[in-house]
């Protein structure tokens, strides 16, 4: 087999599969000649996509009193749509349908709304990454500017502090200010887990990140790469602000070197668990309660599924998943109808309440919840965390359990100091960690040795900068390191040279402890 033709095949099947993944999705009553179409892109998975697609139709018909049809497109990855939609900005403005100050006519792009994802891609939208157009300045010279893709939606300050209250989770914000996003639900980041794995290994059932780095759990966390997963990044980016640089990236290290597999892709760790392929790892919630709702049996309560999943409390990143509306969209009116949807209680319902049944709470004359599937997503308005709480599929308070701790800014070097000391060196982290737990476990042990030992498993490369110069790895370094790693090759340079100096020091903890062991 010519291995060397994997990437170019991999090109090509992307190339001939974005097609199919846009194509539309199967809406809730079919297209309807004539009908108005709202076209929303989405990282949502089918369920989620079906029971609003319904919903949102059966609302406008009685609220509106006119027929609509949700033409859904995808799900694609976050990162795969926000590539999408600047593909499509920017060849408008190549064309001219979009001057420098964003203006363009209705229909200039393909889609409505992006409904899903983080604040953070959403705030991409907005300060339109990735698209320019250039500018003529006064002296005839030019400049380029951003075109951002989305648009306020353009609600009273009444509606929004109707839906929302204070606009704050934690350290971050439920709604842009500006509304050019809002966000519709909750998501958070936390430890998903096989209860029957916990209890058989004696553990009980983790409150705290540190549970990760329990040493009983050698070869039994599964976690995604964060080189390939923002998701897991931003876990990872929590643990670090909320436990500070020294005992964050102890954390770290040592919940890797528990580490089954480091994965590219967030859904696998949740579905391994579930299989019993891994006792524990991290996720975000919608994926570990997911995976629980599905291997539940009729009836089961969540707490007594195989498969559990907790935000903890006091230090998970709980962030707002927004909606957007789309600049130069179709249908801007019925775009802007359903961003309002999804801030009603109908909307919000469908989130995390029980599918209908008797019992289902009824607001003017509407019962509340889905019809078919049990999202298990934590709804943004407060109001039902008060009012609905015995009507939710989860007992989750996410406004009290936030963290209000803001990120450090540390986000940058998860993946790069992970790579090496982690996921690249994998086979040898593991292997000094299994013999500092057992030199640890050793009362014979000689102390002098194993402080050696620890030593060397938790050190730290230096960092040459431009000027020459050679850091530390610390918080009062970190921005200047950051900056060098910036150019072409250097931060590949850097990444290989930390990784070589990890495996060194790697390769010291089993040398000091076999010489320690030695008749």
């Amino acid at each position: 087999m010519n291995f060397r033709a994997l990437p170019l095949l991999a090109i090509f099947l992307l190339i001939i599969g974005v097609p199919f993944a846009m194509r539309p999705a199967d809406t809730s009553r079919g297209d309807r000649p004539g009908v108005p179409r709202l076209i929303i892109i989405t990282p949502h998975v089918t369920q989620i996509t079906n029971e609003f697609g319904r919903a949102f139709e059966e609302w406008h018909q009685r609220v509106y009193g006119s027929d609509v049809t949700v033409d859904w497109r995808g799900p694609l990855g976050t990162s795969e749509i926000i590539k999408l939609l600047q593909s499509q900005y920017n060849a408008a403005v190549r064309r001219g349908d979009i001057a420098p100050d964003g203006s363009c006519e209705v229909g200039t792009v393909d889609y409505d709304i992006m409904f899903g994802g983080g604040s953070f891609d959403h705030g991409r939208l907005k300060r339109g990454d990735g698209v320019t157009a250039s500018v003529t300045n006064a002296d005839g010279t030019q400049t380029l500017r951003n075109v951002p893709m989305s648009v306020p939606a353009g609600f009273e300050q009444s509606r929004l502090d109707e839906w929302y209250g204070e606009n704050r989770i934690g350290s971050g914000q439920l709604y842009d200010p500006d509304q050019f996003w809002l966000g519709t639900a909750l998501s958070g980041f936390g430890i998903v887990y096989n209860r029957e794995i916990m209890a058989a290994l004696g553990l009980p059932e983790p409150r705290s990140f540190e549970a990760l780095a329990n040493p009983r759990l050698q070869a039994m966390v599964a976690l995604a790469d964060p080189r390939q997963s923002g998701s897991i990044t931003t876990a990872f980016d929590a643990i670090l602000s909320n436990y500070g640089w020294e005992k964050g990236w102890r954390l770290l290290r040592e919940t890797t070197a528990n580490a089954r597999y480091f994965t590219n892709s967030s859904t696998k760790p949740p579905i391994d668990i579930s299989h019993g392929e891994g006792a524990i790892g991290l996720a975000i919630d919608f994926y570990g309660r997911g995976q629980a709702q599905a291997i539940a049996l009729p009836g089961q309560r969540p707490e007594d599924v195989r498969v559990g999943y907790v935000d903890p409390e006091g230090t998970a990143s709980i962030d707002a998943d927004p909606v957007s509306i789309l600049r130069g969209g179709p249908s801007p009116e019925i775009a802007r109808r359903f961003v309002e949807f999804t801030l009603s209680l109908e909307g919000q319902a469908l989130w995390n309440f029980r599918r209908r049944g008797p019992g289902s709470p009824v607001v003017d004359g509407v019962t509340l919840g889905p019809r078919q599937y049990e999202l298990r997503r934590m709804p943004i308005r407060r109001v039902l965390y008060e009012k609905y709480a015995d009507a939710m599929v989860d007992k989750v308070e996410p406004y009290r359990i936030a963290s209000s701790v803001r990120p450090a800014g540390w986000r940058d070097a998860i993946g790069v100091m992970m790579g090496a000391f982690a996921i690249d060196n994998a086979m040898q982290q593991r292997a000094a960690w299994r013999a500092l737990v057992e030199a640890r476990a050793d009362s014979n042990f000689p102390p002098s040795v194993l402080r050696e030992m620890e030593a060397a498993f938790y050190a730290w490369p230096r960092t040459t900068l431009a000027d020459g110069s050679l850091v530390e790895f610390t918080p009062e370094n970190f921005r200047a390191i950051r900056e060098s790693w910036r150019g072409a090759g250097r931060q590949r340079r850097a990444e290989i040279a930390y990784g070589t100096f990890f495996r060194e020091q790697y390769d010291r903890v089993l040398r000091l402890y076999a010489e320690a062991k030695a008749p």
